[in-house]
């Protein structure tokens, strides 16, 4: 829709702001109808699919609370509130952040339960790198889900690309169930309360990841593992 203004020379400057800001005014009138016929379409289309309480009803069943959820998605606690109570609809990017923590897949809020496969594939090309945090600035690493599209899975396995980092920089990060590493190339090192451990390309790991701890490259080469999570 588009408004012509026609104006009369005869007209006086304030005959001419008058009409102007009645133009203004049903020009704002006009595109917040747009915004508001754009956010109920989203609504529409969304609302089905009951996301909000599919978060919370994960995140009960995991017997976790708000600020916990928090704390591994690096989201706020009034923010996850929001999404749980469809108030707010996540990004994708949000949404797998929270899939991730769940050990689900996006596919888990979008498709049938009777139609869920048991077999799904992830392709090179279609990961995401997601930083240690969300929120920019210096991270530890980088990681990808590599097997994302999963849903309901036992484990999680993810790839991780490791920074160069001070060891006082670095933020001990600690979450229920277990965990197994395995670096694929360069050396790393961690700190797993107050034990440090030195691994290189082809040693393996296995501990209890409810106890606070940190990974940090130790070679000047690129350093790269696989880690694997479960509970």
């Amino acid at each position: 829709m588009k408004i012509y203004l026609i104006i009369d020379r005869r007209l006086r400057g304030d005959r001419i702001s008058c009409a102007s800001g009645q133009i203004l005014a049903m020009t704002l009138r006009v595109r917040k109808g747009r915004l508001n016929m754009i956010s109920k379409t989203i609504d529409d289309g969304l609302r089905p699919y009951q996301i909000g309480p599919t978060l919370r009803a994960l995140r009960l069943k995991k017997s976790m609370g708000l600020v916990e959820l928090g704390k591994h998605t690096g989201l706020s606690a009034a923010l996850l509130s929001k999404l749980e109570r469809d108030k707010l609809y996540p990004t994708l990017p949000t949404l797998l952040r929270i899939a991730l923590v769940f050990s689900v897949g996006l596919d888990y809020f979008f498709t049938d339960e009777r139609k869920r496969h048991v077999v799904s594939v992830v392709r090179k090309d279609e990961r995401i790198k997601l930083p240690e945090r969300p929120g920019g600035g210096e991270v530890a690493y980088h990681f990808e889900s590599l097997d994302f599209k999963s849903n309901e899975r036992k484990t999680s396995a993810y790839l991780a690309e490791f920074e160069p980092m001070t060891e006082e920089k670095l933020k001990p990060h600690q979450h229920p169930g277990s965990e197994f590493l395995h670096v694929l190339k360069g050396k790393l090192g961690l700190k797993i309360g107050m034990d440090h451990y030195e691994l290189d390309a082809g040693d393996s790991i296995y501990f209890d990841p409810d106890v606070p701890h940190t990974y940090r490259r130790v070679s000047k080469a690129p350093c790269q593992a696989m880690i694997v999570t479960a509970g």
